[in-house]
């Protein structure tokens, strides 16, 4: 197949996507084209915003639109790691003989939603982290592979809400994206309004599988990314980084860890994509700095100062970006 049918088709594909999940969720164009641009670079999307605005409809509209299997998994303080992964069970046979055997837990399938991961303890939220970075689960000395495509879609409440943990950097660093969920304005809340209250509900048509999927995703690593556009996310990486030469006064003064390896590699994955929708098989500079912030914003650890004079990290990035 040419080269310009693949991009025409894997745009195409994507945009049906996203109409489908536009039937279930009012808005949020940036959010729902962050988890797709996620899910498309093999990643996963942590999703912050209080409770109550779609995070579970449009993670399920997801899975159906792409016929992948779904879990939902409800994180509680009293929840323990054999609750995600799943256990080792004694059970007895036809013949009355007892052995044990391994019981999946609701991480096996392929888009997982983890609901409020940050009211778990941080023992429980680290059962993840193998899931999220190796694709199997160990239990018992025995490894289990993840079916594929697998996708880890996490809702966090703000940290200042009760009942609630920190992630540790570790795990965050696994997210590709980090992805804020505002509340609507008041045209989208009278449509929210009128589809919830009302007798009828669209029905999602199946637009993707398993194999598309993974055929797209081999197509956004074939495309071609010019060595001063990878300088380019690279200075923007080093700084974030507060003992870089040259790097921003804000970063020095208030940052204590920069962005990880993994954000470069979120970048360039993510911006491949973006340059696929906009019909290039080359990333452009404007790719770039579309994807910096969600994929940046959760990679940089503010220091005491820059906690205390309420910096964002969103504000380091822009100010990064202003001075390449």
């Amino acid at each position: 197949m040419p080269l310009e049918t693949q991009v025409q088709q894997f745009k195409e594909n994507f945009n049906r996507v996203e109409t489908e999940i536009h039937k279930h969720i009012v808005g949020q164009d940036e959010v729902i084209e962050g988890v797709l641009l996620c899910l498309f670079a093999n990643g996963h999307v942590l999703l912050e915003g209080v409770p109550g605005l779609g995070k579970t409809q449009l993670i399920h509209t997801l899975s159906e639109a792409l016929s992948l299997s779904f879990n939902r998994i409800q994180f509680t303080p009293d929840m323990m790691p054999s609750d995600i992964t799943g256990t080792m069970l004694l059970v007895e046979d036809t013949q009355g003989r007892k052995q044990f055997e391994f019981q999946p837990g609701p991480i096996f399938a392929q888009i997982v939603l983890a609901d409020e991961i940050n009211r778990a303890t941080p023992r429980t939220q680290s059962a993840l982290l193998e899931a999220m970075q190796e694709r199997t689960v160990s239990v018992a000395r025995t490894s289990h592979k993840l079916k594929e495509p697998f996708c880890v879609l996490a809702t966090q409440n703000p940290i200042e809400m009760d009942g609630t943990y920190r992630l540790p950097e570790a795990q965050l660093d696994r997210f590709l994206f980090k992805l804020q969920i505002v509340f609507p304005n008041e045209d989208e809340l009278c449509e929210i309004l009128r589809r919830t209250t009302s007798d009828t509900e669209p029905s999602i048509d199946k637009i993707s599988n398993a194999e598309m999927i993974q055929s797209m995703r081999e197509l956004v690593r074939r495309v071609l990314i010019a060595e001063h556009v990878e300088r380019y996310i690279i200075r923007l990486i080093r700084a974030t980084h507060p003992d870089t030469p040259n790097s921003p006064e804000m970063t020095r003064q208030y940052v204590e860890l920069g962005a990880s390896v993994r954000g470069l590699q979120a970048i360039t994955l993510t911006a491949k994509i973006k340059a696929l929708l906009d019909g290039r098989y080359n990333v452009a500079f404007e790719d770039l700095q579309s994807v910096a912030l969600p994929a940046l914003r959760h990679r940089i650890i503010l220091n005491f100062e820059g906690e205390g004079e309420g910096i964002q990290t969103d504000d380091i990035i822009k100010n990064a970006l202003n001075g390449l």
